[in-house]
Formats: C-alpha cells, sequence, structure tokens
C-alpha cells in the first residue's frame, strides 16, 4: 500500500488498532478517517463560558472562558468525561460521569485516562531534550542508537531521528509479525505479548516502504523505534518510562502522567470501554513510547501550557503570562534542555506544498489566517479516546479525555478541535 507524498496534507493521528494499516489522507481527523477539520472556524462561533448542570470542576471556578460542556456528551459510549481549558493565565475544568458505568469514584481533573497516540508527543519533547543535551543530534542514523546487534533492513541506515518523529522514515505503520503475535487478543490487548525484543527482531524482517524523508506515512512502529533509540542513546540501562520520567515528567511536574497502570492508591482509574464493555488495562510493553501513557486532564493541561510558552520563546518556568490557579505547579525552574526543547519540539519540519498544514515532531500544525498555529494531537486505545491542542500567539490550549474507544458515534476528538477553533477566533 503506497504512502501519502508530500504533495499532500499531514495526516493526523488515528486510534492504536493494529487491525488498521491505512494510508494516512489528507484532512483526517485524529480518529475520524475522513471528517475535515476546518480550515477557518464560522464567524459567528462562540464557546459557551458556563459550568454545565452537573458538572464537577475541582475547587472555584475562575472568571473566564469554560471548556464548552458539549464536549461532555460527545463521547456517548464513555462513563467518564473530562476536559480543561488554558486561556491567558486561568484554567479550568468541567467533567461528568465516574470511572466506571457500575460504581467507581466521580470523574474530576485529577481522574487518569489511557491515553494513546498523545504519548508520541511526549517521546517528541524527549528527542528534542536529548538533542537539547548534546546526546543525540536531529539527524542522527536511529539505528546508530539502537541495542548492538540489531539487525536492520537495507536502506535503514539512512533513517534518522527526525524521520520516526515525523513518520517519514519508510517503516510500515505496525512491525511485522505483531497481528500473528495477537491472536485472540487482537479486540481487547493486541500489543501486551508483542515485547522490545519482537520489535527490534521485527526490525530485520522490515522492507521500507520507500526511501527515508521522501513520502510520509503514519508509523507506531517508527515512533515505538525511537524510543528504544533514545533510551539507547541516553545510556544508563534506563527503561523509557524511567527516562521520560527523569527527562520530562518530574521537572514538569506532572505527578498524574505515567506509563503504567496504578494499583491502589493514588488517583482513581478510568475503566475502558468499547461498545460498553470493560476493556482491560491498555499495555503495549514493546513500543511504549508509542501509546503507553496514562494522564489525566490536570496534567495534559499544563503540560500543554508549558508548550503553549516554550514555543512563545520563554519556556516553561520563565513566562511572565500571569500564572492563574496552578493545575499542576512546577517544582521549581525547569532544566536549561527541557526549556530549549519546548521550543524546539514545536517548530515546524515539514510544509506541505498542496495545503497549508505542517508537522513538527509528531505534533500536528495548521496555519491560521492571522499568522499563528494551532498545534493538535489526540490519541486512542481499544478503551479511550484524548485530545490536545494549543496555540501558543493566542496563549490558550484545550485537552480532552474519555474512556470509550474512538468508534461510531464519538466526535470528541472533533469536537474538541472546532472548540479550541473557536476560541482563537473569537478571542
Amino acid at each position: 500500500m503506497a504512502g501519502t507524498d508530500f504533495q499532500g496534507a499531514p495526516a493526523t493521528d488515528s486510534p492504536d488498532d493494529p487491525r488498521t494499516d491505512r494510508v494516512m489522507t489528507p484532512m483526517d481527523a485524529d480518529g475520524l478517517p475522513g471528517t475535515p477539520l476546518p480550515s477557518t472556524p464560522p464567524p459567528d462561533a462562540t464557546l459557551p463560558d458556563a459550568t454545565p448542570p452537573g458538572a464537577t470542576p475541582p475547587g472555584a471556578t475562575p472568571p473566564g472562558p469554560q471548556p464548552p460542556s458539549a464536549l461532555l456528551s460527545a463521547a456517548p459510549g464513555a462513563s467518564a468525561v473530562v476536559a480543561g481549558l488554558y486561556h491567558r493565565g486561568q484554567r479550568t475544568f468541567i467533567a461528568r460521569g465516574s470511572t466506571e458505568y457500575e460504581g467507581g469514584d466521580p470523574a474530576d481533573a485529577r481522574t487518569r485516562f489511557e491515553i494513546g497516540s498523545l504519548t508520541k508527543t511526549f517521546t517528541a519533547l524527549l528527542l528534542a531534550e536529548l538533542a537539547a543535551r548534546g546526546e543525540v543530534g536531529h539527524h542522527d542514523s536511529a539505528v546508530r542508537h539502537l541495542p548492538p546487534g540489531t539487525r536492520y533492513p537495507a536502506g535503514a541506515e539512512a533513517i534518522t531521528l527526525t524521520h520516526l518523529a515525523t513518520h517519514t522514515s519508510g517503516l510500515p505503520r505496525l512491525p511485522p509479525g505483531l497481528l500473528a503475535t495477537a491472536g485472540r487478543r487482537l479486540f481487547a490487548n493486541p500489543y501486551a505479548a508483542f515485547t522490545g525484543a519482537d520489535v527490534l527482531h521485527a526490525l530485520s524482517r522490515t522492507r521500507l516502504r520507500f526511501r527515508p524523508g521522501s513520502r510520509l506515512r503514519y508509523s507506531n512502529f517508527g515512533v515505538g523505534l525511537l524510543g528504544h533509540a533514545l533510551c539507547g542513546a541516553a545510556g544508563g540501562g534506563l527503561s523509557y518510562e524511567e527516562l521520560l520520567a527523569s527527562r520530562v515528567l518530574s521537572p514538569l511536574g506532572l505527578s498524574g502522567t505515567s506509563c503504567v497502570p496504578r494499583a491502589g492508591g493514588g488517583d482513581p482509574e478510568a475503566t475502558g470501554y468499547r461498545r460498553r464493555r470493560p476493556r482491560p488495562p491498555f499495555a503495549i510493553p514493546g513500543m511504549p513510547a508509542a501509546g503507553a501513557a496514562r494522564a489525566d486532564a490536570r496534567d495534559l493541561l499544563a503540560y500543554a501550557e508549558a508548550l503553549t510558552h516554550g514555543a512563545e520563546g520563554g519556556g516553561a518556568g520563565t513566562s511572565t503570562k500571569p500564572p492563574g490557579p496552578p493545575s499542576a505547579p512546577l517544582p521549581g525552574p525547569l532544566p536549561a534542555p527541557l526549556r530549549t526543547a519546548l521550543q524546539d519540539v514545536t517548530r515546524p519540519r515539514l510544509t506541505m506544498p498542496r495545503g497549508r498544514d505542517g508537522l513538527a515532531l509528531v505534533w500536528n500544525v495548521r496555519p491560521l489566517p492571522d499568522g499563528s498555529a494551532l498545534y493538535h494531537h489526540s490519541g486512542g486505545t481499544l478503551g479511550c479516546t484524548s485530545f490536545a491542542g494549543f496555540s501558543p500567539r493566542h496563549d490558550v490550549a484545550l485537552v480532552a479525555l474519555a474512556n470509550c474507544a474512538p468508534e461510531h458515534g464519538n466526535t470528541l476528538i472533533q469536537e474538541a478541535y472546532d472548540a479550541l477553533a473557536r476560541l482563537i477566533h473569537t478571542a
């Protein structure tokens, strides 16, 4: 199956469902094949400014815009939906439901959800952080940093770390052998039995679909390998989870984010649902960099805010913007490499000649009529849906989480994107 030429618009993310190995087509919304993202929001669009009945914002609600109440009904298969909005120094949250259909804890900004491919944006920031330290170069050959003895196909030495982070490596969407390994877990937990050793072995069985850097094809496999390469470059024998925590999560104060479920105690975790049936916790041990993270709305919004300020040039922790009520206070000044990385990760790497859209490291970039940009990405597992977007110039970010799969009738991603675009338009 052919990839998408650079003459087409950059594709956005889709659910982490290994049964789908489709060409990423222009104007596909994250997880909503064929649904176009709006190039310009309607001129009369407004953003609701009231917390809907039944919503449970954590603590007092500061003045200013609220996440639109329509997001709470955009994922009808979910027992819990939480959304957060950052706008010019103010953070607000809305929520509905509970972590399970039968019982569970009330959902709020501290409820953790599987975020699927939103994990890839953290991996991109980790790449930028290692580059800022001089531990890797963006254009290093990826195989240089893989474990010694890793075999790879002809032409793979030309794949750079940036190719992996922009889906231009020529690697297929999924590693060879994954579907066969999944077996009866295909509809429940398809990646669970595919180990890191399996991923590296799969590279030796892979045929590149195109010359690296010449075309674009979305690849979970590629970002999964990027995680292995970054761990190799950092040294010290750290796992992806440990490296991400030490370089990104801890400095940003994202204590509610991790790559594994938390058993007992701590913040509640939402049970994932597909067609209203509970799903086991999503496991992707061989490619955690592509989709293993869990996060709450508080952390995701703090993360998006840090990117918003980093892309403006100040870096989180050094911004002069009004602080607002904290969602996840920074534990202290950020390390210089991370401040640099927050700017570098949002620098556009690709622009599509037949469209206006672009691609940064993992993040999709939508240019806006006023010369600014809207960055966005989404994620999906077989039990959860997630979205994050932000605009640095407009000092705004929106996140949304639901505990149901990105299936028919789930419009959370599109509605979250639309709401963010409307807010930017009316600001």
